[in-house]
């Protein structure tokens, strides 16, 4: 690291057709916040660059689906995430976005450029074409049928439910996600970015140069290099994005892949006019974070563009994580299966830190992790308020009670005490070294052992105890005590900065630096602040409420994944004439003995007041259902039920559930008249 004057630290942009969930988080934002606070607390020159990328055919997939223009979408969903991140404490220098007019202007720069000197190469191919909707068809305009594992409604470049990437050629039965229409295939020009030529060069400096990067990228990156890179485009066919700036040229834009990146150059050159330093000078290093499903574009295919355009560095690290599941199932936003940031910081409201301490803990940083609600009810109840937050308050109190509330002094010290303290900069120095390396999880676990270390002192020592017998001693242990609380409103600093904040409230500090930690941070006779609590306990209740709606999630996928039974055959319009159904009214109701399902009910069905048997015993109790309008079935034999004459048969509705409900007149009709 001390080769460079500065670093660069940018984060994968989420698309602007959504919320962010904490897969984003765990992946991406909660260790690149972490890794820049850590580098400004040392004094580092660093920029953070964040934005949304607004442009890409799931963008204009929502528009049309909500009748609304791409800028409509992009718009809404840049505003949300840009106000959750500020809310969440992601600390963005900027946070811009790819429509933005510096953007489209570099973009088309960039493509020119390389266009100029002839580092793209054109290619004519067949593509799928509707012809109702007068358009090609991007890869996620198609569905079809996958024919890796026969779901039905996979996209022209993966199926979601199997994971596998496809071609668009390769789809069963594709079809228009447009029109419903089948395509045709259709002869277009598009300019292609020809990654075999690079192929050496990136063997070298990935393959040679890089072999500290995290194993599951540089595996990845040796894969793809290994089984051999082609051209890729760089243009497609669509009308929403950065226009192919070549005369002539009309309804083709830049490939998403390809101004996607060039969008944290556009960031940084909004951020400042100083831009060029941090994209050009040798003495910057770059280091994107991103998700595993980033790897290829951000180790391989931008690098051979900063190559191909000759002027820029190239990033010197990728630290991406692989991803977080929820309860055990893939997060999928298209099932609403997550846990939104907005709606996080809503119901709960003043607990970032726990969200951003639980995903540090549970960092997917070499596997998939899973993230369940009560894990993050555990480590918020058992950690944060039981270690980290009760060593805070009984050294806030006690100091308080004692002393009060200003910091006393240290006597002579005891063999425990310079334990003790020597283990504080050894501390430091692991969390430090983890932080280097981008191991945010051992770095987290280091910085709450200095908490379990200051817990375990208190306990050990008791002051509350000797307080009566030798007031110089507990003076020496409450001053060791509120130097270590100090030291961990900075170390946690970059962890968990509400609560650092707030910690730093409580020692009436209103700034706190990294070089202080491990000295006497606290000057004897300073004064404290009445304290708080840190963090809360989180109730059985609050768990559940998420629980509750995630069950209802599933609940409605299992019910949209239901096909609908086929039609019956044909019957002729006599043979529905024969069907004599009344508007009718429950007058009576009571469970059938020794059964579950049935119910004896008796209607006015203006003919006359009838028994009717139905089986709607598990969906309703008899006290509901009394006054109810049905639909009744009043020329169907009579059928003998549990030793009851049933004479009729009441229309229910059954959902994909099986549960039931009643077909009936929406408003009030006279008994009796007839449904036809």
């Amino acid at each position: 690291m001390s080769q460079f004057k500065r670093s660069l630290v940018t984060t994968a942009l989420p698309y602007a057709n959504g919320p962010v969930h904490i897969g984003h988080l765990a992946g991406v934002y909660v260790p690149a916040d972490i890794y820049v606070r850590y580098l400004r607390a040392k004094g580092r020159e660093v920029v953070f660059i964040g934005g949304s990328d607004e442009h890409g055919v799931p963008i204009t997939i929502k528009a049309q689906k909500e009748g609304v223009t791409p800028q409509d979408i992009v718009d809404r969903y840049h505003n949300l995430i840009k106000k959750s991140f500020e809310e969440f404490g992601i600390s963005f220098d900027i946070y811009s976005r790819t429509s933005s007019k510096t953007h489209h202007e570099l973009s088309s720069a960039f493509f020119e450029k390389l266009y100029k000197e002839g580092k793209f190469i054109e290619k004519t191919s067949m593509q799928y074409y509707d012809e109702k909707a007068g358009q090609f068809l991007a890869d996620r305009y198609i569905v079809g049928k996958c024919p890796h594992c026969g779901n039905e409604r996979a996209y022209g470049d993966q199926c979601e439910a199997c994971g596998t990437s496809l071609n668009a050629t390769d789809l069963i039965n594709p079809v228009s996600a447009i029109t419903g229409n089948t395509p045709q295939l259709k002869e277009t020009k598009h300019w292609y970015l020809p990654l075999d030529q690079y192929e050496g060069w990136l063997k070298e400096w990935i393959l040679e140069g890089h072999k500290e990067w995290k194993s599951n990228v540089y595996g990845q990156c040796k894969s793809w290099l290994d089984n051999g890179l082609q051209p890729r485009a760089v243009t497609r066919d669509l009308d929403w994005g950065v226009p192919v700036p070549i005369e002539g040229v009309k309804g083709k834009v830049l490939y998403v892949w390809f101004d996607a990146p060039i969008g944290y150059i556009s960031a940084t050159k909004d951020l400042t006019p100083d831009w060029e330093k941090y994209w050009k000078d040798k003495d910057t290093r770059m280091i994107h974070f991103i998700g595993k499903d980033n790897i290829v574009f951000h180790c391989i295919i931008f690098p051979a563009m900063l190559k191909a355009e000759g002027s820029y560095i190239l990033p010197d690290n990728v630290p991406a994580n692989e991803f977080l599941n929820l309860e055990g199932d893939k997060i999928s936003t298209s099932r609403n299966w997550a846990v939104w940031l907005h709606e996080y910081l809503e119901d709960f409201k003043g607990k970032q830190d726990v969200l951003r301490y639980v995903l540090t803990a549970n960092a997917p940083e070499t596997k998939d992790n899973d993230f369940t609600w009560k894990d993050f009810q555990t480590r918020n109840n058992s950690e944060l308020v039981a270690i980290y937050g009760n060593f805070v308050n009984r050294a806030l109190v006690l100091t308080h009670k004692y002393f009060e509330g200003k910091v006393p002094k240290a006597g002579e010290l005891a063999p425990y005490d310079k334990e003790v303290l020597a283990e504080i900069p050894c501390i430091i120095e692991r969390v430090e070294k983890n932080l280097e390396s981008f191991h945010f999880r051992e770095a987290l676990k280091e910085c709450m052992n200095l908490a379990r270390l200051g817990n375990k002192y208190l306990a050990d020592t008791e002051p509350w105890k000797l307080i009566k017998t030798d007031e110089e001693r507990v003076k020496t242990i409450l001053n060791i005590c509120l130097q270590i609380t100090a030291d961990l409103a900075i170390l946690s600093e970059p962890f968990m900065p509400f609560s650092a904040k707030k910690l730093r409230g409580y020692l009436n500090k209103d700034s706190l630096n990294w070089d202080e930690m491990g000295a006497d941070v606290l000057p004897e006779g300073h004064q404290l602040n009445e304290a708080g609590l840190l963090f809360d306990k989180i109730e059985d209740e609050e768990i559940q409420r998420q629980l509750d709606r995630l069950q209802a999630t599933k609940k409605a996928n299992e019910m949209n994944n239901v096909k609908v039974a086929p039609a019956k055959p044909n019957i002729s319009f006599e043979d529905f004439q024969k069907l004599d159904i009344r508007a009718g009214k429950i007058m009576a109701a009571e469970k059938v003995a020794k059964t579950k399902k049935l119910m004896k009910l008796t209607i006015d069905t203006g003919i006359d007041q009838r028994v009717v048997v139905s089986g709607i015993a598990e969906y309703y109790t008899p006290e509901e259902i009394i006054g109810k309008r049905v639909s009744i079935l009043v020329n169907l034999e009579p059928r003998n039920l549990k030793g009851i004459e049933s004479q009729g048969m009441i229309l229910m509705v059954e959902d994909a559930d099986g549960s039931l409900a009643f077909v009936a007149p929406e408003k009030e009709v006279k008994a009796g008249s007839e449904i036809r």
